[in-house]
């Protein structure tokens, strides 16, 4: 009979006592912790290529370069200037001449400043002269019209043409000594004009503005060189180290190269890939995780991992970061986390798709329930237990689940009782041997 022909084939397990570890699953894609396409900033030939694909490389190493003869003139200049920029800052870090030039400007300011302030008060009225200068100066210029007159008298009386003029020769000088002593006395007991008096007040002026120019030079470098003028040498040699990194391509970070698409001799352009650099000491595995299951992920979480690719290994990991910003996908809203490897070998490489299993929950001593028992009937979970040669449908409640099975948080199935794995698509009421409609997987 067809009851008969069901029982036949009922596939039962024990239901007993154990540990649980749930697991949440996923696949994702294998990619390495950093990654990076290079290429040439500007066109050239390529003079050198210095790894070859499978090279494991450290930052800034040099990759390749360009013939620095099919590059423009700025980059060939720029290896001089660097060297002028970086011997400008080591004089900017180690020298003194800044500090002893500035120091010595402010001396030969201050003595400027003294000179124009005594010129400018001596040429005050009163201050010309002292009195016995003037005294002296007045009896000079007596002696001075004395000698005027004498010399004045003897050429009235000189006689021949000769004598006529010896006599005025000297009159001539005894006149221009007496003018000379008459300026001076008259200087003496003077002032400075209005011209003069702003001329030498604008040379006081000019005497102040060049010390405080002075000072303000020696604060600013009597104490070394400032951050301002660190920087601004800084950036010469950054400036110039730019300009020649266009002919070269360095690694950007320690990693292994994985494409070479360059050999000496090819012309490049700007931004055609050249090299592709993989960080593989750090493989990580991009996964999708359901809303459903996210509240369940945690940082450090173990993750077991297998792949189709390499057989009978499995690999661990773990839970290192989590998306905050659900993705809606047709409707299904998936969060995405990474995990990364932490056994990892060269049999892993980017691009692999891997399993992955979470380990969200570790508990003991439980009821397992297989999930292959688990039914859905009338929006109720059921399993169906064989009792004494009679299926009895039994309402469940799971707590925690495993790819294999379920925690039992309450139903009226106990340990040591067969509970049936295949429960056919038609169920049986098997007091009558008359079926009913039965419910669908779990």
């Amino acid at each position: 009979s067809q009851l008969e022909e069901a029982m036949a084939d009922l596939q039962t397990e024990i239901v007993r006592m154990g540990p649980l570890t749930a697991t949440v699953g996923a696949t994702g894609v294998v990619r390495a912790n950093q990654s990076a396409i290079l290429s040439f900033q500007t066109n050239g030939t390529v003079e050198n290529v210095n790894v070859k694909q499978g090279d494991r490389v450290i930052a800034d190493r040099v990759l390749a370069t360009l013939d620095k003869k099919t590059v423009s003139s700025q980059i060939a200049l720029a290896e001089a200037d660097l060297v002028a920029a970086e011997r400008a800052l080591e004089d900017l870090l180690q020298s003194t001449q800044a500090q002893a030039t500035a120091q010595l400007a402010v001396a030969q300011a201050e003595d400027a400043l003294k000179d124009a302030n005594y010129t400018l008060t001596v040429r005050q009225e009163g201050n010309r002269a002292s009195g016995n200068t003037i005294k002296a100066a007045e009896a000079n210029l007596i002696l001075a019209n004395e000698e005027v007159d004498v010399a004045d008298q003897r050429y009235d009386h000189a006689s021949g043409e000769a004598g006529k003029a010896l006599a005025l020769s000297n009159l001539i000088a005894a006149k221009q000594k007496r003018d000379s002593i008459q300026r001076n006395l008259n200087w003496y007991l003077g002032s400075p004009t209005e011209v003069e008096q702003a001329l030498l007040e604008a040379d006081v002026a000019l005497a102040e503005a060049r010390l405080d120019d002075a000072q303000r030079e020696w604060e600013r470098v009597k104490d070394g060189p400032t951050q301002g003028d660190i920087s601004a040498a800084e950036a010469r040699i950054n400036a110039a180290e730019a300009t020649l990194e266009l002919a070269r391509i360095t690694a950007p970070f320690s990693g292994t190269v994985t494409t070479v698409d360059v050999m000496s001799g090819d012309q490049v352009s700007p931004g055609v890939p050249s090299f592709r650099i993989d960080d593989l000491s750090h493989l990580l595995v991009d996964v999708e995780i359901s809303e459903v299951d996210i509240n369940r992920i945690a940082l450090d979480q173990p993750v077991s991992l297998i792949f189709d690719a390499i057989l009978d290994v499995e690999y661990e990991g773990i839970v290192v970061e989590i998306g905050q910003v659900g993705i809606s996908i047709q409707g299904v809203v998936s969060f995405p986390v990474i995990v990364e490897i932490l056994d990892t070998d060269e049999s892993i490489r980017p691009g692999m798709t891997a399993a992955v299993n979470i380990v969200v929950e570790q508990i003991d001593d439980v009821v397992l329930i297989p999930n292959r028992a688990v039914r859905v009937r009338d929006g109720m979970r059921v399993v169906y237990v064989m009792k004494d040669g009679v299926v009895e449908i039994v309402d469940v409640e799971l707590g925690a689940t495993s790819d294999q099975y379920s925690q039992l948080i309450e139903g009226d199935v106990s340990t040591g009782d067969n509970i049936v794995l295949n429960p056919p698509q038609f169920e049986f009421d098997f007091g009558s041997g008359q079926g009913f409609g039965g419910g669908r997987p779990f």
